[in-house]
């Protein structure tokens, strides 16, 4: 914003130089008068086509020339019909076809490569995925990016980056080190070729939470949200937003377990309950192990009685063999 202003400033201070060295005009005050308006109008137009999708601009774009277009084409039967159009008329007419070219015609599909012709249901032209500040930090999002199981224009929001830049200036260390972490893997990803990353300075200050600004962005590009914050998944869900959440991903590809399969496991250490143990397994699966707690720090084989799944996780329930 700066930047235009420091344009439009320079402008009008170049047309009063120019109006007061030449004296071209009756009254000097004139040409800056009508730099600044043209200059402000330039700079008006760049900030909220800045704003606009470009999709949206393509077919305003569009609409433009077929009404133009549609214009030339009023005129030239009103000239074969011999109708007397002036100046004032012909201004008339090209600004209601234009009207009607941008509102109207520019929302239709006549093929031919003219306007886009929409691609075939289950395809899309562009699919934008925005990544939350949670999923960026846990840093699984890149290992799984270069499976290429993921696809399309990740997009990173600018209020994603401050918040995890003031997590990186953390005064706790923990905090500080998971965001320079978050920061390490963005620089991973826009290092990577083949990677599409998109930076988007689009906010929207009335908002004060960023969960809720990712929510606003995702309805607003039609793009999906990339997360492992759970409340964040169930809000965005329950407003019919398509979310792909890491943790649920890792779950759902975890190993099988079945009741009556036996395991060897260490039982790491006791349980909530008296007597139970509590063993891992290499997926960092938690098992509770019933009167486990005897063998703290001993390998032993176990068979599992029920499997629980949470909306945190699975749990699995096991008893020693010989018992």
């Amino acid at each position: 914003m700066i930047i235009r202003i420091i344009f439009v400033l320079i402008s009008v201070g170049i047309a009063i130089l120019v109006s007061f060295a030449t004296y071209r005009w009756e009254n000097p005050y004139i040409y800056p008068v009508i730099v600044f308006l043209a200059t402000s109008a330039i700079v008006t137009t760049e900030y909220f086509i800045k704003r606009f999708q470009k999709e949206n601009v393509a077919k305003i774009f569009k609409g433009v020339i077929l009404g133009l277009i549609l214009g030339v084409l009023f005129l030239i039967a009103a000239y074969t019909l011999r109708l007397r159009v002036d100046l004032f008329y012909g201004s008339i007419i090209y600004l209601i076809t234009l009207y009607f070219g941008i509102t109207v015609l520019s929302q239709l599909n006549f093929g031919g490569g003219f306007i886009a012709t929409p691609p075939a249901p289950g395809f899309q032209t562009e699919s934008l995925k925005i990544l939350d500040t949670s999923v960026i930090i846990d840093g699984r999002i890149a290992d799984l990016i270069d499976t290429k199981f993921i696809e399309g224009v990740l997009i990173v929001p600018k209020f994603v980056l401050e918040e995890l830049q003031q997590i990186a200036d953390s005064e706790d260390s923990i905090k500080r080190i998971r965001g320079r972490r978050g920061l390490d893997v963005l620089n991973r990803l826009k290092k990577d070729k083949n990677t599409l990353i998109r930076i988007t300075d689009q906010d929207f200050p009335e908002i004060a939470e960023v969960d809720s600004k990712l929510i606003k962005l995702a309805k607003t590009l039609n793009a999906k949200i990339i997360t492992n914050d759970f409340n964040l998944y169930k809000v965005a869900e329950i407003q019919g937003i398509t979310v792909l959440n890491i943790n649920q991903l890792a779950n759902a590809l975890k190993p099988v377990v079945l009741p009556g399969e036996k395991m060897k496991l260490v039982v790491v250490k006791e349980g909530k309950d008296p007597g139970q143990g509590i063993g891992y397994l290499d997926d960092g699966t938690m098992i509770v192990i019933d009167n486990g707690k005897k063998y703290v720090g001993d390998e032993v084989f176990v068979t599992v009685t029920s499997v629980l799944q949470t909306p945190a996780g699975r749990m699995i329930f096991a008893k020693v063999d010989h018992e």
